[in-house]
């Protein structure tokens, strides 16, 4: 184990916050990172924390809370940025002392003067795709090297707790199991339909797409699905809500695109929607099925990697890559919409970010008895 000074009830944290300043701030990582915030600043945990940032950007939006903010500066902030934190954050660590430091994405510290806790989101690139994976594995390959350094490891899902496992990246006895949440943005929005209407000129029913269309989010399968859904429902929609990325194909075949929305127009657009596609071949977590849910929007999906935890018996999941099982299953849940809002709600109350901030308390409590 890395250095420690033990005996802390409630230990000073240095958590990494940065990706709130760069582009993770809108991506899964991102909602991580405030949800996190949020909760332990609710669990009365925020006088313990110091939030680290790049003093080379900007601070980003924070809720008020107790904690301190410590910064940090980096040259380099592309592909290389890994590289230079592996060096440069065992002195920060070193400087700030604090009882243990909590990394949540793929930056870690080369060696760690204090315990070392890392949320592990996902191993995508060695758990999935084969070679079309390859770029993903050399980017993120520092990563896998230094997490086995870790003291504990926090995976937001069985399925990423048990590719670690086989992956041999983490033994399982350093492994906690803590589900990430749904913000509590994410609720059934009365007058969606109406705002839905007024922003974007969308009337009527339409099924919806959350995320980027790369590769793995399998676009082929999303338009497959499309098609058999409107062999019962002629009228249906397909809105895809999020910055398409660099793997997206050049076009979509008549699907409406939104490109990047705020939280409180995608809670709209669940709340609207008569149904989520959600197409994806591997998941680490899975937090479009969930915010979907908790808005009382229905859930077809593969069944694959983390889905199943997720969406549970609360959604309909059919035959990995079955882009026209995924859309008979849309078409179905369509037609008994209460029912599968009510199960969507049920569910989604099983996750919260209360929850979540509890039990990485624990983990934090469990480095230093």
């Amino acid at each position: 184990m890395n250095s420690s000074r033990k005996g802390a009830d409630r230990p000073s944290v240095l958590l990494d916050m940065r990706p709130l300043q760069g582009p993770s701030a809108t991506r899964g990582v991102g909602a991580y990172a405030r949800g996190l915030l949020k909760g332990l600043i609710a669990a009365g945990f925020d006088s313990n924390l110091t939030l680290l940032l790049d003093v080379a950007f900007d601070a980003p939006p924070l809720p008020v809370g107790r904690y301190k903010v410590a910064g940090c500066r980096r040259r380099s902030h592309g592909q290389l940025a890994a590289y230079e934190d592996a060096v440069a954050l065992a002195s920060d660590i070193q400087r700030i002392a604090p009882d243990l430091y909590h990394a949540i994405d793929f930056h870690l510290p080369g060696r760690s003067p204090r315990p070392l806790v890392v949320t592990l989101h996902d191993l995508i690139p060695w758990a999935w795709g084969g070679p079309r994976m390859r770029g993903e594995r050399i980017r993120y390959g520092l990563f896998r090297r230094l997490l086995p350094r870790a003291d504990l490891v926090i995976a937001v899902s069985n399925a990423t707790a048990t590719d670690a496992s086989h992956l041999r990246v983490v033994s399982p006895q350093r492994i906690r199991l803590i589900r990430e949440a749904a913000d509590p943005v994410f609720s059934p929005k009365p007058g969606a339909s109406g705002r839905v209407k007024v922003k974007w000129r969308i009337d009527g029913r339409y099924l919806l797409f959350v995320g980027a269309l790369d590769a793995r989010k399998d676009p082929r399968a999303l338009l497959d699905a499309w098609t058999a859904a409107r062999v019962t429902h002629p009228d249906l929609r397909l809105l895809i809500a999020g910055a398409p990325g660099r793997q997206a194909p050049p076009s979509m075949s008549g699907a409406i695109q939104l490109g990047r929305v705020d939280d409180e127009e995608l809670a709209d657009l669940y709340s609207a929607a008569s149904c989520l596609l959600f197409p994806s071949r591997y998941e680490g977590f899975g937090l479009p099925c969930l915010e979907a849910m908790a808005c009382g929007c229905p859930v077809a999906a593969f069944r694959n990697s983390s889905i199943p935890e997720v969406v549970n018996a609360a959604g309909m999941m059919v035959e990995d890559g079955n882009g026209r099982a995924l859309g008979d299953a849309a078409a179905a849940m369509i037609r008994e919409p209460d029912r599968w809002r009510r199960a969507g709600l049920q569910q989604a109350r099983k996750f919260s970010w209360d929850r979540t901030a509890r039990e990485t308390i624990s983990a934090y409590q469990s480095l230093l008895a």
